[in-house]
């Protein structure tokens, strides 16, 4: 909110506390009565939104924007109430209400092609914000949310061009500089996008977020030493550094001796990217420090069979005692170990014996070659910019309904959370077991991949896990990739067993399923690292 409590009246504080407490109608009854003023006025706006007013929450809001044409809109506040109450359909219906009403406010038309978008409604953003681009040609923010949409459905050449039109009204924009970076990254024109950050960085040397940015390009152009030196600007990113920066683990050199040092590996990122940093954590053992790991309860068998770990520790309790604190992905800095096979080799990680006996019987039996199958990563609509990139990595599973037709093959899905609900309609032709209703954690799935010839996957933890198991993985890629698999290659120099199939054009997985095909009919595939099955 634009207007902290402590600024105020204890009933108008009463309420905004009410507001983001999600109690909408016990907020509307207090203001209400309320004396009349500005700041009442909106905090009552706000109420009727959250209790489906429409139009009441509108004409306020109209009017209390009106009265300040140069402010941040009153409606960014309610959005800033409602959307995190799932209070989505009423804050969409409030602004369309408002655009209605006042269409000439160019604002309007941002918040509501800005709200589109991150439900993913790409079109329909694109349809709002170019109505506000008829107002204003050049206006800033409708130009780089415009662009975004573009760069969503793989116009990348009109992005492009769009935000360079911008620059030449608004040349001091570090926000459009580093958008235009973030598109020309994922176009995979590298270079270009290294130039434009550099003028970003040039206007806001000491953004962290623009400095994250410009590491992840680094990495993804393979300039490793670069990219991850870049990258520990992330640490200064609100709620990235829980522990003493004080006690935070040095750059290494080479030889260092860590005998008698107890070292911390704190949780950072996702499960692909722990299950990926892994590898480095048997080299501090090797330099004879004692290490405990952080990690979520599903990595926490995996965790305890690797060399050198003498703990594994439970997130949600207090840090034990330790000399030096190191998260996940500043290990390949510190270690200076700036490529993926510079840790321990692959297989670094490996199954329970007892657990891959436990799930043999949920495999298919016979001599098929038994293909893992994920179609899916993890859907977080609470989070604008990770809900937008899920959809691009995943796709729906009818799109691989090809895989029926080839001889000799059995398919084990190996897909977790929302996307198992396409299991209930299978494409015709197709049997897919599924085994993982009863999977607990990640040690369960790493049972089940111990069974399988190769295991095809999205840009998800699992092609992480099998990669790191050393079984062989066909990785369906997007065509905007993550700077982990580089650009340019089919390889990967993290997994050896991992070979990329990445789409030709954004959004078209016809291509990438014809070659999967081709790969598995011919069983053209990397050699498997996983024991031999009994």
């Amino acid at each position: 909110m634009s207007m902290p409590p402590a600024t105020l009246n204890p009933v108008l504080a009463q309420a905004l506390q009410l507001l983001r407490l999600g109690r909408f109608a016990h907020a509307r009854a207090m203001l209400e009565n309320c004396p009349a003023s500005p700041r009442a006025e909106i905090l009552l706006a706000h109420a009727h939104a959250g209790c489906n007013r429409v139009q009441e929450a509108a004409r306020l809001l109209c009017r209390q924007a009106a009265a300040n044409p140069g402010a941040r809109h009153p409606a960014q506040d309610m959005l800033d109430l409602l959307l995190p109450h799932d209070r989505v359909d009423e804050a969409e219906a409030v602004l369309r209400a408002i655009r209605q009403r006042a269409g000439q406010d160019i604002r309007t038309h941002d918040m509501l092609g800005e709200l589109l978008l991150q439900r993913g409604r790409t079109a329909e953003a694109q349809a709002v914000l170019a109505d506000g681009l008829a107002l204003s040609p050049a206006q800033l923010s409708t130009g780089n949310l415009m662009a975004v949409c573009l760069m969503e459905q793989g116009e990348f050449a009109a992005g492009r061009d769009l935000l360079r039109y911008i620059l030449q009204h608004h040349p001091d924009s570090a926000m459009t500089h580093a958008n235009l970076a973030h598109l020309l990254g994922a176009w995979n024109h590298n270079e270009e996008a290294l130039q434009a950050h550099g003028h970003a960085l040039s206007l806001r040397p000491e953004d962290a977020r623009l400095r994250l940015n410009h590491a992840l390009t680094l990495l993804k152009t393979g300039r490793m030493a670069e990219g991850w030196a870049e990258y520990e600007w992330r640490r200064r990113l609100p709620g990235r550094q829980r522990l003493p920066e004080a006690q935070m683990l040095p750059v290494l050199a080479p030889d260092a001796d860590l005998r008698g040092r107890t070292i911390l590996i704190t949780r950072e990122g996702g499960l692909g990217d722990m299950l990926m940093m892994l590898r480095f954590v048997p080299v501090l053992a090797g330099m004879g420090a004692r290490v405990s790991v952080q990690a979520p309860d599903t990595l926490h068998g995996l965790i305890r069979r690797m060399p050198g770990i003498r703990r594994v520790v439970d997130e949600r309790q207090a840090p034990p005692p330790h000399d030096w604190h190191c998260p996940f992905l500043s290990l390949p800095h510190v270690l200076h170990r700036t490529q993926g096979h510079d840790g321990q080799p692959v297989p670094y990680l490996r199954a329970d014996p007892a657990l891959v006996r436990q799930w043999a019987p949920f495999l298919p039996m016979g001599t098929d070659l038994r293909v893992g199958l994920v179609w899916g990563g993890a859907s977080r609509p609470d989070a604008p910019a990770a809900f937008a990139m899920d959809r691009r990595r995943s796709l729906p599973l009818r799109r691989l309904a090809p895989l029926a037709g080839i001889a000799g093959i059995s398919l084990v899905s190996l897909q977790m959370g929302t996307y198992t609900e396409q299991l209930r309609d299978v494409p015709a032709g197709m049997r897919l077991y599924d085994p993982m209703e009863s999977v607990r954690d990640m040690d369960d799935t790493a049972a089940l991949i111990a069974g399988l010839d190769v295991v095809v996957s999205v840009d998800t933890s699992v092609a992480h896990l099998a990669g790191a198991m050393g079984c062989p993985v066909l990785l369906l890629d997007r065509f905007d990739n993550c700077w982990r698999w580089r650009s340019g290659r089919t390889d990967s120099p993290w997994y050896p067993g991992l070979r990329i199939i990445r789409q030709i054009r954004a959004g078209e997985w016809e291509n990438v399923v014809h070659r999967l095909c081709s790969m598995l009919a011919r069983r053209d595939l990397p050699p498997s690292l996983l024991p031999a099955r009994g």
